[in-house]
């Protein structure tokens, strides 16, 4: 499969999966909601733009790259010590549903980020590297 079909899909998966942890948060009332959530709001419009609109450029590749790796931290958060799981959620009813979207999530931004940095290493192996071109007309009238 292509690796920027696949970088894609695994991006807007990491994306969806994030969004229904954000909303599980907030109704579970471990997230306040509220203004608030615009942030978080903010985050997925510019990972899903690195994504779709900035597909193949470096751009892309640095966004996508840098928003797997917060959704990774989010998964490894909740699961570390006695975290979320452990805490006040384990008896709470949806708990699997909950759990499910974090290991979903985390094996969906983790493999997004090995696919931006296999991309971003693409694109610089790829690039020619920029030497100015002085044509023969321009140095003979400088």
């Amino acid at each position: 499969m292509n690796p920027n079909v696949t970088l894609t899909t695994t991006s807007l998966l990491s994306i969806v999966f994030m969004a229904f942890h954000a909303a599980d948060d907030i109704v579970r009332g471990m997230e306040p909601g509220g203004i608030s959530t615009l942030v978080g709001i903010l985050i997925l419009v510019v990972w899903l733009y690195g994504t779709l609109v900035l597909a193949e450029r470096r751009w892309g590749y640095v966004i996508i790259l840098l928003a797997s790796l917060g959704g990774a931290a989010v998964a490894i958060v909740h699961m570390m010590g006695t975290g979320l799981v452990g805490g006040r959620i384990a008896n709470s009813s949806g708990i699997f549903f909950w759990v499910w979207t974090l290991i979903a999530l985390g094996v969906t931004a983790i493999f997004s980020a090995i696919l931006s940095i296999r991309g971003l290493w693409r694109l610089r192996r790829v690039q020619p590297r920029h030497s100015p071109k002085i044509d023969s007309a321009s140095a003979a009238q400088g």
